[in-house]
């Protein structure tokens, strides 16, 4: 009898765990209140604590705890089925199933503790002084005559200078990057990732991932084959989701006022990258006429680009990853899922800013998402 009543209870609390998991992803917290009290509140307090812990680890915390999960839940699921003969399979699979919902249950409540409620604060849109009115073909010509005219300047004294090491927090770049937080209404300190090799580097160059942020120990991550000329870009945009900016076309758009405001190779990163995503937003009639102003050395870094892409990306990991990526953010509410690193344009185009790419905040406090 006493058995029975534990086992009754431990039964109970594995399904509490998953109610609680379950209730969490679906409570209708406000934005307002996400951003006051875990954005700039207790996430703000933790991330400089947990980054500057996880930089002086050399290798990828993530790593280990995956490998050491994968290996504990497959020795405890053997030992399982030794047993199923005695005690019958649909018992056996049961208790596997249920180890596995209380595991996932678990880690998603620490996704959301130590980052994950990011995703429900309110967007840049909201934050900043954006119109829409200015979201045009023929303003965003401007800005892609503007973005080859810089790429060009820049590309001879941004390949002399160079770039830093790619094992290495670039002050200069770092410094930047708390300038853009705090002109998009970030408090408080934010630590940037020491930027580390996963032991996933082969899913990341075929899937066409150049970089990740941890979300339990707030890593950054970075593909192998990433070109000297886009790592600043890449690293930025990783720092910003360690800032508490979840959307991938906010993370594009802070990353982006990192760089443009830094040292001459970071600001050709950074209009380098801005071409790549606003020569497809123009009408098909205005493509050509920019693409024909790009110098022959802007050319040769977007082959290289393109040709690590071909060298490495396979199309079938490729479709499938990010097809998992998407369904990820949408089910974390980003609703335009994947979709939602080309915003960055709109952003771009959208926001006002004061002198040198300073962009304006918002003085409008009700969330165009409720208007």
């Amino acid at each position: 009898m006493h058995t029975f009543a534990r086992d009754r209870r431990a039964v109970w609390g594995r399904l509490s765990l998953a109610l609680v998991a379950i209730a969490a992803a679906i409570a209708p917290i406000p934005p307002r209140t996400i951003e006051r009290v875990y954005t700039h509140g207790a996430y703000a307090r933790l991330q400089p604590i947990v980054t500057s812990a996880s930089n002086v680890v050399p290798v990828a915390l993530l790593d280990a705890v995956i490998i050491a999960v994968f290996i504990g839940w497959s020795v405890l699921a053997a030992r399982d089925l030794l047993g199923a003969r005695r005690l019958g399979w649909v018992p056996i699979i049961t208790k596997i199933a249920v180890r596995t919902m209380v595991w996932a249950a678990a880690a998603y409540l620490v996704f959301l503790v130590t980052w994950g409620l990011n995703y429900r604060r309110l967007p840049l849109i909201d934050t900043l002084d954006f119109s829409a009115d200015t979201v045009t073909n023929t303003y965003a010509k401007t800005i892609a005559n503007l973005t080859v005219d810089q790429v060009n300047d820049l590309y001879r004294p941004a390949h002399e200078r160079g770039w830093s090491s790619a094992a290495i927090v670039d002050p200069e770049l770092a410094l930047q990057f708390e300038r853009a937080v705090r002109d998009v209404g970030g408090r408080g300190r934010v630590v940037a990732g020491r930027p580390k090799r996963s032991l996933f580097d082969w899913y990341f160059r075929r899937a066409a991932i150049s970089g990740m942020t941890d979300p339990f120990f707030l890593e950054t991550l970075v593909a192998s084959d990433v070109l000297p000329f886009e790592r600043p870009m890449v690293l930025a945009h990783e720092w910003s989701h360690l800032a508490g900016i979840a959307g991938e076309g906010d993370a594009n758009f802070v990353a982006w006022l990192t760089c443009v405001r830094g040292s001459t190779p970071d600001r050709y990163s950074a209009w380098l990258f801005l071409y790549q995503e606003i020569l497809p937003a123009l009408d098909r009639r205005d493509r050509s006429p920019v693409a024909a102003r790009l110098g022959a050395g802007p050319r040769d870094d977007l082959r290289a680009i393109h040709d690590r892409f071909a060298r490495n990306v396979n199309p079938r990991v490729f479709a499938a990853g990010w097809k998992v990526y998407d369904s990820y953010l949408k089910a974390n509410r980003v609703e335009s899922g994947t979709a939602s690193y080309a915003e960055v344009v709109r952003l771009i185009l959208g926001v006002k800013f004061e002198e040198n790419w300073t962009p304006r905040l918002s003085t409008q406090r009700t969330p165009r998402t409720q208007r």
